[in-house]
Protein backbone atom coordinates (compact mmCIF):
# COMPACT_ATOMS: atom_id res chain seq x y z
CA UNK A 1 0.00 0.00 0.00
CA UNK A 2 1.30 3.47 -0.86
CA UNK A 3 1.98 5.66 2.15
CA UNK A 4 -0.57 8.28 1.09
CA UNK A 5 -3.29 5.61 0.92
CA UNK A 6 -2.22 4.24 4.31
CA UNK A 7 -2.51 7.72 5.84
CA UNK A 8 -5.87 8.41 4.21
CA UNK A 9 -7.27 5.09 5.42
CA UNK A 10 -6.22 5.58 9.06
CA UNK A 11 -5.88 9.33 9.59
CA UNK A 12 -9.27 9.85 11.23
CA UNK A 13 -8.72 6.92 13.58
CA UNK A 14 -5.37 8.36 14.68
CA UNK A 15 -6.81 11.82 15.22
CA UNK A 16 -9.70 10.45 17.28
CA UNK A 17 -7.26 8.44 19.36
CA UNK A 18 -5.03 11.49 19.86
CA UNK A 19 -8.01 13.51 21.09
CA UNK A 20 -8.82 10.80 23.64
CA UNK A 21 -5.23 10.70 24.85
CA UNK A 22 -5.12 14.45 25.47
CA UNK A 23 -8.67 14.81 26.75
CA UNK A 24 -8.78 16.40 30.20
CA UNK A 25 -11.47 14.04 31.46
CA UNK A 26 -10.52 10.46 32.22
CA UNK A 27 -11.01 8.07 29.30
CA UNK A 28 -12.09 4.47 29.64
CA UNK A 29 -8.81 2.52 30.15
CA UNK A 30 -10.17 -0.66 28.57
CA UNK A 31 -11.28 1.22 25.46
CA UNK A 32 -7.93 2.96 25.28
CA UNK A 33 -6.20 -0.41 25.58
CA UNK A 34 -8.10 -1.76 22.56
CA UNK A 35 -7.32 1.34 20.55
CA UNK A 36 -3.69 1.09 21.59
CA UNK A 37 -3.42 -2.39 20.07
CA UNK A 38 -4.70 -1.02 16.74
CA UNK A 39 -2.20 1.82 16.97
CA UNK A 40 0.68 -0.58 17.65
CA UNK A 41 -0.35 -2.65 14.63
CA UNK A 42 -0.35 0.48 12.45
CA UNK A 43 3.05 1.46 13.86
CA UNK A 44 4.48 -1.98 13.08
CA UNK A 45 3.17 -1.74 9.52
CA UNK A 46 4.64 1.75 9.09
CA UNK A 47 8.01 0.66 10.52
CA UNK A 48 8.10 -2.18 8.01
CA UNK A 49 7.11 -0.31 4.86
CA UNK A 50 7.90 3.36 5.64
CA UNK A 51 10.73 3.12 8.23
CA UNK A 52 12.09 6.64 7.71
CA UNK A 53 8.86 8.54 7.08
CA UNK A 54 7.25 11.21 9.24
CA UNK A 55 4.21 8.95 9.52
CA UNK A 56 6.26 6.37 11.41
CA UNK A 57 7.69 9.09 13.67
CA UNK A 58 4.19 10.44 14.37
CA UNK A 59 2.81 6.99 15.23
CA UNK A 60 5.80 6.19 17.41
CA UNK A 61 5.33 9.39 19.42
CA UNK A 62 1.59 8.86 19.67
CA UNK A 63 2.10 5.30 20.89
CA UNK A 64 4.57 6.45 23.51
CA UNK A 65 2.27 9.17 24.85
CA UNK A 66 -0.76 6.90 24.83
CA UNK A 67 1.17 4.22 26.66
CA UNK A 68 1.75 6.56 29.58
CA UNK A 69 -1.85 7.79 29.60
CA UNK A 70 -3.26 4.27 29.67
CA UNK A 71 -1.38 3.35 32.82
CA UNK A 72 -2.28 6.58 34.54
CA UNK A 73 -5.97 5.76 34.10
CA UNK A 74 -5.49 2.28 35.52
CA UNK A 75 -5.63 1.63 39.24
CA UNK A 76 -2.22 2.02 40.84
CA UNK A 77 -0.82 0.03 43.72
CA UNK A 78 -1.66 1.50 47.11
CA UNK A 79 2.01 2.37 47.66
CA UNK A 80 2.82 5.10 45.13
CA UNK A 81 6.58 4.63 45.58
CA UNK A 82 6.35 0.93 44.77
CA UNK A 83 4.22 1.72 41.73
CA UNK A 84 6.77 4.31 40.57
CA UNK A 85 9.73 1.92 40.63
CA UNK A 86 7.77 -1.20 39.66
CA UNK A 87 5.71 0.13 36.74
CA UNK A 88 5.77 3.85 36.03
CA UNK A 89 9.52 4.40 35.79
CA UNK A 90 10.27 1.23 33.74
CA UNK A 91 7.61 2.25 31.19
CA UNK A 92 9.12 5.72 30.96
CA UNK A 93 12.59 4.21 30.46
CA UNK A 94 11.19 1.95 27.75
CA UNK A 95 9.67 4.95 26.00
CA UNK A 96 13.07 6.67 25.85
CA UNK A 97 15.22 3.58 25.35
CA UNK A 98 16.95 4.97 22.27
CA UNK A 99 18.23 7.96 24.26
CA UNK A 100 19.81 5.57 26.74
CA UNK A 101 21.39 3.70 23.82
CA UNK A 102 22.77 6.93 22.35
CA UNK A 103 24.16 7.97 25.73
CA UNK A 104 25.96 4.68 26.20
CA UNK A 105 27.46 5.07 22.72
CA UNK A 106 28.70 8.55 23.66
CA UNK A 107 30.08 7.16 26.92
CA UNK A 108 32.03 4.34 25.25
CA UNK A 109 33.40 6.63 22.52
CA UNK A 110 34.54 9.28 25.01
CA UNK A 111 36.07 6.64 27.33
CA UNK A 112 37.97 5.17 24.37
CA UNK A 113 39.26 8.67 23.57
CA UNK A 114 40.55 8.92 27.15
CA UNK A 115 42.31 5.56 26.86
CA UNK A 116 43.90 6.35 23.49
CA UNK A 117 44.95 9.84 24.56
CA UNK A 118 46.63 8.48 27.70
CA UNK A 119 48.35 5.77 25.64
CA UNK A 120 49.69 8.23 23.05
CA UNK A 121 50.63 11.12 25.35
CA UNK A 122 52.56 10.55 28.59
CA UNK A 123 51.45 13.92 29.98
CA UNK A 124 47.73 13.39 29.36
CA UNK A 125 47.03 11.51 32.61
CA UNK A 126 48.59 14.28 34.68
CA UNK A 127 46.62 16.86 32.71
CA UNK A 128 43.34 15.08 33.43
CA UNK A 129 43.88 13.70 36.95
CA UNK A 130 46.29 16.28 38.33
CA UNK A 131 49.88 15.95 39.52
CA UNK A 132 48.94 15.53 43.18
CA UNK A 133 46.72 12.50 42.56
CA UNK A 134 49.18 10.88 40.13
CA UNK A 135 52.16 11.35 42.45
CA UNK A 136 50.28 10.03 45.47
CA UNK A 137 49.04 6.99 43.54
CA UNK A 138 52.55 6.27 42.21
CA UNK A 139 53.80 6.24 45.81
CA UNK A 140 50.97 3.91 46.80
CA UNK A 141 51.82 1.54 43.92
CA UNK A 142 55.45 1.42 45.04
CA UNK A 143 54.25 0.54 48.55
CA UNK A 144 52.15 -2.28 47.13
CA UNK A 145 48.74 -0.72 47.82
CA UNK A 146 47.47 1.00 44.63
CA UNK A 147 44.03 1.66 46.13
CA UNK A 148 45.31 3.32 49.30
CA UNK A 149 43.82 6.66 48.25
CA UNK A 150 40.36 5.19 48.96
CA UNK A 151 41.31 4.43 52.56
CA UNK A 152 41.77 8.03 53.66
CA UNK A 153 39.20 9.59 55.97
CA UNK A 154 36.51 7.90 58.01
CA UNK A 155 33.98 5.46 56.61
CA UNK A 156 30.94 7.65 57.22
CA UNK A 157 32.72 10.84 56.19
CA UNK A 158 33.81 9.30 52.90
CA UNK A 159 30.33 7.90 52.33
CA UNK A 160 28.60 11.25 52.87
CA UNK A 161 31.14 13.35 50.97
CA UNK A 162 31.33 11.00 47.98
CA UNK A 163 27.55 10.60 47.79
CA UNK A 164 26.93 14.36 47.85
CA UNK A 165 29.54 14.91 45.14
CA UNK A 166 28.08 12.18 42.90
CA UNK A 167 24.54 13.53 43.36
CA UNK A 168 25.82 17.00 42.45
CA UNK A 169 27.49 15.69 39.27
CA UNK A 170 24.31 13.86 38.26
CA UNK A 171 22.15 16.91 38.93
CA UNK A 172 24.45 19.18 36.91
CA UNK A 173 24.50 16.61 34.09
CA UNK A 174 20.70 16.79 34.02
CA UNK A 175 20.28 20.56 34.39
CA UNK A 176 22.73 21.30 31.59
CA UNK A 177 20.49 19.26 29.32
CA UNK A 178 18.26 22.35 29.18
CA UNK A 179 20.94 23.91 26.96
CA UNK A 180 19.77 21.72 24.08
CA UNK A 181 21.69 18.74 25.49
CA UNK A 182 25.09 20.23 24.64
CA UNK A 183 26.00 20.83 28.29
CA UNK A 184 25.10 17.27 29.20
CA UNK A 185 27.28 15.83 26.45
CA UNK A 186 30.16 18.08 27.54
CA UNK A 187 30.02 16.93 31.18
CA UNK A 188 29.62 13.29 30.09
CA UNK A 189 32.66 13.74 27.83
CA UNK A 190 34.74 15.15 30.71
CA UNK A 191 33.86 12.28 33.05
CA UNK A 192 34.24 9.57 30.41
CA UNK A 193 37.63 10.79 29.19
CA UNK A 194 38.76 11.00 32.81
CA UNK A 195 37.62 7.41 33.39
CA UNK A 196 39.46 6.17 30.30
CA UNK A 197 42.68 7.96 31.25
CA UNK A 198 42.30 6.79 34.85
CA UNK A 199 41.99 3.13 33.94
CA UNK A 200 44.82 3.30 31.40
CA UNK A 201 47.07 4.82 34.07
CA UNK A 202 46.66 1.71 36.25
CA UNK A 203 47.04 -0.56 33.22
CA UNK A 204 50.29 1.18 32.29
CA UNK A 205 51.61 0.64 35.82
CA UNK A 206 50.73 -3.08 35.73
CA UNK A 207 48.11 -2.86 38.49
CA UNK A 208 45.03 -2.87 36.24
CA UNK A 209 43.25 -5.80 37.91
CA UNK A 210 43.97 -4.43 41.36
CA UNK A 211 42.28 -1.20 40.28
CA UNK A 212 39.32 -3.07 38.78
CA UNK A 213 38.78 -5.12 41.95
CA UNK A 214 38.79 -1.96 44.03
CA UNK A 215 37.32 0.83 41.94
CA UNK A 216 34.47 -1.08 40.30
CA UNK A 217 33.07 -2.32 43.60
CA UNK A 218 31.36 1.07 43.77
CA UNK A 219 32.02 2.17 40.19
CA UNK A 220 29.60 -0.26 38.54
CA UNK A 221 26.57 1.55 39.94
CA UNK A 222 28.19 4.99 40.12
CA UNK A 223 29.26 5.14 36.46
CA UNK A 224 26.09 3.45 35.19
CA UNK A 225 23.97 5.96 37.12
CA UNK A 226 25.92 8.85 35.58
CA UNK A 227 25.17 7.51 32.09
CA UNK A 228 21.44 7.25 32.91
CA UNK A 229 21.50 10.82 34.31
CA UNK A 230 23.13 11.97 31.09
CA UNK A 231 20.37 10.24 29.13
CA UNK A 232 17.82 12.18 31.20
CA UNK A 233 19.62 15.40 30.27
CA UNK A 234 19.50 14.49 26.58
CA UNK A 235 15.78 13.74 26.85
CA UNK A 236 15.28 17.19 28.34
CA UNK A 237 17.27 18.83 25.55
CA UNK A 238 15.52 16.80 22.85
CA UNK A 239 12.11 17.90 24.13
CA UNK A 240 13.12 21.47 23.24
CA UNK A 241 14.85 20.68 19.96
CA UNK A 242 12.40 18.12 18.59
CA UNK A 243 8.77 18.84 19.60
CA UNK A 244 7.55 16.70 16.67
CA UNK A 245 3.76 16.98 16.36
CA UNK A 246 3.37 18.83 19.67
CA UNK A 247 3.80 22.47 20.52
CA UNK A 248 7.24 23.27 21.91
CA UNK A 249 5.69 24.11 25.28
CA UNK A 250 3.80 20.80 25.52
CA UNK A 251 6.89 18.91 24.38
CA UNK A 252 9.06 20.64 27.00
CA UNK A 253 6.49 20.02 29.73
CA UNK A 254 6.41 16.31 28.94
CA UNK A 255 10.19 16.20 28.56
CA UNK A 256 10.77 17.78 31.98
CA UNK A 257 8.34 15.41 33.67
CA UNK A 258 9.69 12.24 32.08
CA UNK A 259 13.39 13.12 32.24
CA UNK A 260 13.10 14.19 35.88
CA UNK A 261 11.58 10.80 36.72
CA UNK A 262 14.53 9.02 35.14
CA UNK A 263 17.10 11.28 36.77
CA UNK A 264 15.61 10.94 40.26
CA UNK A 265 15.41 7.16 39.89
CA UNK A 266 19.22 6.99 39.87
CA UNK A 267 19.56 8.48 43.36
CA UNK A 268 19.14 5.17 45.27
CA UNK A 269 21.89 3.63 43.14
CA UNK A 270 24.15 6.65 43.62
CA UNK A 271 23.62 6.52 47.39
CA UNK A 272 24.35 2.77 47.39
CA UNK A 273 27.54 3.39 45.36
CA UNK A 274 28.62 6.02 47.89
CA UNK A 275 28.04 3.55 50.71
CA UNK A 276 30.15 0.90 48.97
CA UNK A 277 32.94 3.39 48.29
CA UNK A 278 32.95 4.59 51.88
CA UNK A 279 32.59 1.25 53.65
CA UNK A 280 33.67 -1.54 51.26
CA UNK A 281 36.12 -0.36 48.58
CA UNK A 282 38.79 0.50 51.17
CA UNK A 283 38.92 -3.19 52.16
CA UNK A 284 39.13 -4.57 48.61
CA UNK A 285 42.76 -5.69 49.00
CA UNK A 286 41.81 -7.68 52.13
CA UNK A 287 38.92 -9.50 50.45
CA UNK A 288 39.15 -12.84 48.66
CA UNK A 289 39.08 -12.28 44.91
CA UNK A 290 35.77 -14.09 44.59
CA UNK A 291 34.13 -11.66 47.00
CA UNK A 292 35.24 -8.45 45.28
CA UNK A 293 34.42 -9.86 41.85
CA UNK A 294 31.07 -11.08 43.18
CA UNK A 295 30.18 -7.61 44.47
CA UNK A 296 31.09 -6.05 41.12
CA UNK A 297 29.04 -8.56 39.12
CA UNK A 298 26.06 -8.29 41.49
CA UNK A 299 25.93 -4.49 41.48
CA UNK A 300 26.44 -4.27 37.72
CA UNK A 301 23.75 -6.87 37.08
CA UNK A 302 21.29 -5.15 39.43
CA UNK A 303 21.44 -1.73 37.78
CA UNK A 304 21.78 -3.15 34.24
CA UNK A 305 18.76 -5.36 34.73
CA UNK A 306 16.64 -2.52 36.07
CA UNK A 307 17.37 -0.06 33.25
CA UNK A 308 18.10 -2.31 30.28
CA UNK A 309 16.00 -5.47 30.73
CA UNK A 310 13.20 -4.87 33.22
CA UNK A 311 11.53 -2.09 31.14
CA UNK A 312 11.06 -4.59 28.28
CA UNK A 313 9.59 -7.14 30.68
CA UNK A 314 7.05 -4.61 32.02
CA UNK A 315 6.18 -3.37 28.53
CA UNK A 316 5.65 -6.88 27.11
CA UNK A 317 3.62 -7.89 30.15
CA UNK A 318 1.27 -4.95 29.70
CA UNK A 319 0.90 -5.58 25.98
CA UNK A 320 0.00 -9.20 26.71
CA UNK A 321 -2.60 -8.06 29.23
CA UNK A 322 -4.16 -5.73 26.67
CA UNK A 323 -4.36 -8.41 24.02
CA UNK A 324 -6.09 -10.88 26.32
CA UNK A 325 -8.89 -8.43 27.18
Amino acid sequence: MRETAFIKQNKQKWLDFERQIYAKENSNPDELSKLYIHLVNDLSYAQTFYPKSKTTLYLNNLAAKSFQRIYKTKKEEKNALIHFFKTDLPLTVYQYKRYILYTFLFFFVFTAIGVLSAAKDDTFVRLILGDAYVNQTLENIEKGDPMAVYKSGSNWGSHIGITINNLRVGLMMYIWGAFLGVGTIYILMQNSIMLGAFQYFFYDKNVFWESVRGIWIHGSMEIFAIVIEAAAGLILGASILFPNTFSRYESLKTGVKDSLKIMLSTFPFTIAAGFLEGYVTRYSNLMPKWMSVGIIITTLFAISFYYLIYPYIVHNKMITQFKTK
